[in-house]
Formats: structure tokens, C-alpha cells, sequence
């Protein structure tokens, strides 16, 4: 399988949502940069992710990995912060990795870069896709409300259109 890098969004906004162990279900082992185990884990102490995403690292399924391409790096970090470049990078160096990430700034660059990417709202389609969650706008509502996440209104319809509902 190829790796699966995440960037801190999709970590935080899943883990708000009690969702986070749809990323281990459907992919086994998540890769993160460091600067997005800085962010989530040490600087995100008392938010949502930060314990969830140390027991996953304890459990095994949550790694760390630097990217080694400094160049590719600096020239992202002008344009994303550093978790998003970070993540990038690494997936650049990984032929057919998957990109998890949800700020549109970082997704436009992933496309740059011809990046197989989704994001939380694709992990929960594919979750209502495969029997995991029962519907797929309560989670959405979830997300929106207790996650804190900004979601387009044209993303949210179209999103509960591939599901049918």
C-alpha cells in the first residue's frame, strides 16, 4: 500500500469528531512530518488530536518521517506553513503516496505537484461509502459544528450528493 502522509487539519478535525480511527482502518499506517507532530501533539496539548495522535504513534500506526528534499522544502514554506510544506515534500518524495489535507492553499500546491490527495470530508465519504458511518451529513454537521471546521456550502451539498442523501 502506498504511504499515507497527513497533514495536521485532517488529524485534528477527524480526532474532534471522534473519527480518527477511520485513518487506521482504511490505511493502516499514517506517516506525519514533524512540524505536524509539533503542531498537533506538543503545541496542541490541551486541543483536540493530541492525545489521540501520541496513542497512535504508542500503538504503532502513527510515524514520523522527515522529508529530505531541503530545496523542494524552502521553496514551500514561502507559500504554507511549515506542517503543509512539510507534508508535501515528503509526498513529492513518494511515488504514489496519498495526501491527506483540507486547507485549499495546500491542496492547489498538491495538484501542482500531481498529488493523490483527500481530506477529511473525502475520509468521511468513503466512510458512508463503505457501511462505516451511518450518515454522512450528521458527521458533516459534526465537523462544521464541534470540529470547528469551514466547510463551503457548495462542497457540503456536493459532498451528500455522491452519497445520496
Amino acid at each position: 500500500m502506498p504511504m499515507v502522509i497527513s497533514d495536521s487539519s485532517t488529524l485534528i478535525h477527524l480526532a474532534a469528531i471522534g473519527r480518527l480511527d477511520l485513518l487506521r482502518a482504511f490505511y493502516g499506517r499514517i506517516v506525519v512530518p514533524p512540524a505536524v507532530w509539533e503542531e498537533v501533539v506538543d503545541q496542541g496539548r490541551e486541543r483536540a488530536g493530541a492525545v489521540e495522535v501520541e496513542q497512535g504513534k504508542i500503538a504503532g500506526w502513527i510515524e514520523i518521517q522527515s522529508a529530505t528534499n531541503q530545496p523542494l522544502l524552502r521553496l514551500l514554506e514561502h507559500e504554507l506553513d511549515k506542517g503543509e510544506a512539510q507534508a508535501i515534500a515528503l509526498a513529492v518524495e513518494q511515488p504514489g503516496a496519498l495526501i491527506l489535507l483540507d486547507e485549499s492553499d495546500a491542496r492547489q500546491m498538491a495538484a501542482v505537484h500531481n498529488l493523490h490527495k483527500t481530506g477529511a470530508v473525502g475520509v468521511l465519504i468513503r466512510a458512508k461509502r463503505e457501511g462505516k458511518i451511518e450518515l454522512l451529513r450528521t458527521e458533516l454537521d459534526r465537523l462544521r459544528g464541534q470540529g470547528g471546521f469551514w466547510i463551503d456550502e457548495r462542497l457540503y451539498q456536493q459532498a451528500l450528493q455522491s452519497v445520496g442523501e
